[in-house]
């Protein structure tokens, strides 16, 4: 028998990237998946994606919404429990880098990017753990949250904001591990470092350009030591593992990097991501 059969699982942020492939290998072990996001058309890819794999449409609800929004988490919520009866497991992978329209970086960004930075990759969470929350005690289920290796505690200063919504989202992952454990609720985290994904286009930059970044930093060994840039689905195995009561049981609280040794060395610092780019 799969390993999530009669479990359902939402998954943010999962019109692309790691959500993506998380929602893939959820539903192919066997879970009942709600995905989501903003954009139609890389939500219904996704759909399709996971309906080509085999998977039955019963075991999918594909939901356009907003995870900033109360509406929109909401209907996440509603719609799972509408088709599926309860939740079981809550991934809270939607997140972003937000550039500001000004093309500036650090402390030039402007506060109203600060805003919309710590609502996305923070608050949202806070809000749909706490919606969430009745129906994982009933389930004594699974949270798991996905930061970046610019939490620290490594300077980011090109990201500030970003790493300092990350930074709190891991103080928020430890706390209310501690908190919801009493519930039978488990509480973690992974934190990834360089990733295939669309974030970099996310922020503006063209494929093409991304594609020359990831390249770049995969090329030296002072920026990811294993020599390549991760894939989604690395991500995604361990969000799927730190979800499985059996196999990850005693792990509470806990951040686990995934990022082809970044983290020890950090020399990407050393380079500026916008020479790499015209280059």
């Amino acid at each position: 028998m799969p390993r999530f059969s009669g479990n359902t699982v939402i998954i943010t942020g999962s019109s692309n990237g790691i959500g993506r492939s998380a929602a893939l290998l959820f539903a192919q072990d066997g879970a009942n998946v709600t995905i989501t996001g903003r954009n139609t058309e890389r939500l219904e890819e996704t759909r399709q994606l996971i309906l080509k794999s085999g998977v039955s449409e019963s075991h999918l609800n594909s939901v356009v919404a907003d995870v900033t929004t109360s509406d929109g988490q909401d209907l996440l919520v509603k719609s799972t429990l509408d088709k599926f009866g309860k939740i079981h497991i809550l991934v809270n992978n939607a997140g972003a880098a937000i550039p500001d329209p000004n093309g500036v970086f650090g402390t030039d960004q402007g506060v109203d990017i600060y805003h919309k930075t710590m609502h996305l990759n923070l608050q949202a969470v806070i809000e749909m753990t706490r919606k969430v929350k009745p129906h994982l005690m009933e389930t004594k289920g699974e949270i798991v949250n996905v930061s970046s290796i610019v939490a620290g505690p490594q300077a980011s200063p090109k990201s500030i904001y970003y790493a300092t919504a990350k930074a709190a989202l891991e103080q928020y992952t430890r706390s209310t591990a501690i908190d919801l454990i009493q519930h039978g609720i488990r509480v973690n985290l992974v934190r990834p470092g360089i990733v295939e994904t669309g974030f970099m286009t996310a922020m503006g930059m063209p494929d093409e350009g991304a594609k020359k970044c990831y390249n770049f930093l995969a090329d030296r060994k002072e920026c990811i030591p294993v020599g390549v840039a991760g894939k989604p689905e690395d991500i995604a195995n361990i969000i799927l593992f730190l979800a499985d009561r059996k196999l990850s049981s005693y792990i509470i609280g806990q951040s686990i990097v995934a990022d082809g040794g970044s983290t020890l060395v950090m020399g990407m610092q050393s380079h500026n991501m916008m020479d790499i780019f015209k280059s």
